[in-house]
């Protein structure tokens, strides 16, 4: 059984299952996630059953893993529970752990939490680490050396998936892709992001007078989306949705609303169709304290990205930045210069761009090194 509590995790996982059943078609796979917004990605994910899992209380999971019978528990990113451990311990049922990161600021990494945890982390096998430093970091809270694997992050891997199996049939793709312009592809923002970013992007359009901006925020409610569409007009800028460009395409609204310069996504899941269109990419969560999204999606997409400054708790930002295939952005004047040089420079965005491309490439094959491990340990543990 794989355990990932949220969608982050869950992407990571659903890429080391796909390599696990090419390597092993005959494996079962139990998915299960914590977080509501994970289950979103659950049909995407090839696994046989996928649903939530218990509190972490040894009654409920005590009859979990009766019923179940898991030949190995394999947890992802960051969360590992006690108590399951503590239950397939008792039924030695091997446990492990991929793409695991710790960062130096995590609670984990406290001396009450480590001295609370060091059982849990004592029993990994194998501990598949993301970089050397989060290899040594789980070393210090606990798991054996001779267990530890640095392996990268199968989260580049599945971003690669998810840009090349897109969906390019769609009407709406079509129509975008073929009206070539300068496009800003603004994915998961929230309002912190956007009260950068549009000032920006008005500051911007003055210099590049054909700019359209496509923007998906991170939670796509129909209020926020109409608060959004009023800012953009208010702005100037000639917006609607993505439902209602599909509504124009299929003759059920004005022909007319197949020209904006403004989309807003007003649904989610459709992220890796657009930065395929994307001149240039901004990525949110930067710009208030609960984390950056991901950057690797626009990179496996080949685009320079841009972000808010909050992004320490985001390895790949770090590193797209020293690479040169991204640039963090402190306030708006640094947003509308950056975007304003990306979009008039041909040479300097596709610089930026084949930087990310390269970042991706590199770094490919955390996936499967993880299946593999885990495959060795469904032998041993038969």
């Amino acid at each position: 059984r794989v355990h990932a509590p949220s969608v982050g995790e869950g992407f990571q996982a659903r890429a080391v299952i796909r390599e696990l059943r090419a390597l092993r078609p005959d494996v079962q796979v139990l998915y299960t996630f914590f977080s509501p917004s994970a289950e979103e990605i659950t049909r995407s994910i090839n696994a046989d059953v996928a649903t939530y899992l218990p509190w972490d209380l040894r009654g409920p999971l005590g009859c979990v893993m009766e019923a179940v019978a898991p030949d190995a528990v394999i947890f992802t990113k960051t969360e590992i529970w006690p108590t399951l451990v503590n239950e397939a311990d008792r039924r030695r049922i091997p446990v492990g752990m991929i793409g695991a990161v710790v960062t130096r600021a995590s609670r984990r990494m406290g001396p009450l939490a480590k001295m609370l945890m060091k059982p849990s982390w004592n029993a990994l096998s194998p501990a598949c680490a993301n970089s050397e430093e989060d290899a040594l970091a789980l070393q210090s809270l606990g798991v054996s050396p001779r267990v530890v694997r640095t392996t990268g992050d199968p989260g580049i891997d599945s971003a690669v998936y998810r840009f090349r199996g897109r969906d390019l049939r769609q009407r709406w793709h079509a129509l975008l892709q073929a009206d070539v312009r300068p496009t800003v592809v603004a994915g998961s923002t929230w309002v912190s992001d956007e009260d950068v970013l549009l000032p920006a992007l008005v500051s911007t359009r003055e210099t590049v007078t054909d700019l359209r901006l496509i923007i998906a925020p991170h939670k796509p409610s129909e209020l926020a989306v109409a608060k959004l569409i009023e800012r953009l007009e208010k702005d100037g800028w000639w917006a609607t949705t993505l439902s209602n460009l599909e509504d124009a395409l299929a003759g059920d609204a004005p022909e007319v609303s197949l020209r904006p310069n403004a989309i807003v996504v007003d649904r989610v899941g459709v992220l890796a169709n657009l930065y395929g269109l994307a001149s240039v990419s901004f990525v949110g969560g930067g710009f208030h304290g609960r984390g950056l999204h991901s950057v690797l999606e626009p990179a496996a997409a080949e685009n320079g990205v841009l972000f808010g400054p909050q992004h320490h708790r985001a390895r790949a930002a770090a590193d797209l930045i020293d690479c040169g295939g991204a640039e963090a952005v402190q306030n708006v004047e640094e947003l509308t210069e950056v975007a304003t040089a990306w979009l008039t420079d041909e040479a300097r965005r596709r610089a930026a761009g084949a930087a990310s491309a390269q970042y991706i490439q590199r770094n490919r094959g955390a996936a499967l090194r993880s299946a593999t491990l885990l495959e060795s340990l469904l032998r041993i543990s038969r």
